[in-house]
């Protein structure tokens, strides 16, 4: 598959009539249109995340970025010459950049909750994560999720991780009266967490893997997981015919094997983490 240097100028501000062509003014009614017929995308992922987007040279590699290959391919009908211009997309800004046209399609662990749905179609999830907690290796005072009361946590850009520990139910879990220590991103996050500067990080499994594996040992996770992190493909509000798409390519993904193999190509090596042998449930396209 062909790829755009980063950053490349591309005209794909959304318009009412569909979406504009790169470096022409044909427009398209939907993404999978603008796949198919004009063989170019921009597709946003996280550029910080080891294992899952993580930018090395021109262009990011991790789990999320070669789901997003696989699922292009299948929305060209299977063909290679899809143009991909990697966009980096933050938690802080995934929802701007697919309502203002940045990024056409995002892959970056894209937790789908009630408040996002209002705002972005999904398609997937193409994953189900569970979130848990990261501390220093030496730390032995955090061995549960409940040991983070009074402690220092990451309060990411962004983010809703933080609200399963500080908030009640519906939109929390734990209840806990947790000191935030704000953050940019999660690769912040661990650096003050290194830095002694926080206590703990609680985020997806999948995001914590990554990192705890990248530093080598300074770190350990709990594995003892507490929610559901449904990784959805986020797509502008209403583009139902993409996400049916989306959908239909992450269940060949699964039944061929690709997401197995892509699932133990980039987490083989982390403990306490479950293969996936099956697609998830999928969200309704809406």
């Amino acid at each position: 598959m062909r790829l755009r240097r980063i950053g490349a100028v591309l005209a794909v501000t959304a318009m009412s009539a569909g979406l504009a062509a790169c470096g022409g003014d044909k427009t398209y009614a939907t993404v999978a249109d603008k796949i198919k017929e004009g063989k170019t995308v921009v597709v946003g992922t996280k550029w910080d995340q080891p294992s899952l987007g993580l930018k090395k040279g021109t262009a990011p590699e991790g789990f999320d970025v070669d789901v997003a290959k696989y699922v292009v391919k299948e929305l060209a009908g299977g063909a290679d010459d899809v143009d991909i211009t990697w966009k980096e997309s933050a938690s802080s800004n995934r929802e701007a950049f697919l309502a203002n046209g940045t990024v056409d399609i995002i892959f970056a662990s894209y937790s789908i909750t009630d408040s996002r749905k209002q705002k972005v179609t999904f398609g997937g999830p193409y994953i189900v994560a569970h979130q848990d907690v990261m501390v220093r290796g030496d730390d032995a005072a955090i061995a549960k999720p409940t040991d983070l009361a009074g402690k220092r946590i990451c309060q990411a850009a962004g983010s809703n991780s933080y609200k399963r520990i500080t908030d009640p139910p519906p939109d929390g879990e734990l209840n806990l009266d947790a000191q935030l220590v704000g953050a940019a991103n999660y690769s912040e996050c661990v650096a003050k967490l290194g830095g002694n500067n926080l206590d703990a990080v609680t985020t997806d499994d999948l995001i914590l893997a990554g990192f705890a594996t990248q530093t080598g040992g300074n770190f350990k996770i709990l594995g003892q997981p507490f929610t559901d992190e449904k990784y959805g493909v986020g797509l502008k509000k209403g583009d139902t015919k993409t996400c049916e798409a989306v959908n239909a390519a992450i269940t060949k993904m699964y039944q061929d094997g690709t997401a197995q193999q892509l699932f133990a190509k980039w987490f083989g090596k982390a403990q306490g983490l479950t293969a996936p042998t099956a697609a998830p449930t999928f969200e309704p396209c809406a």
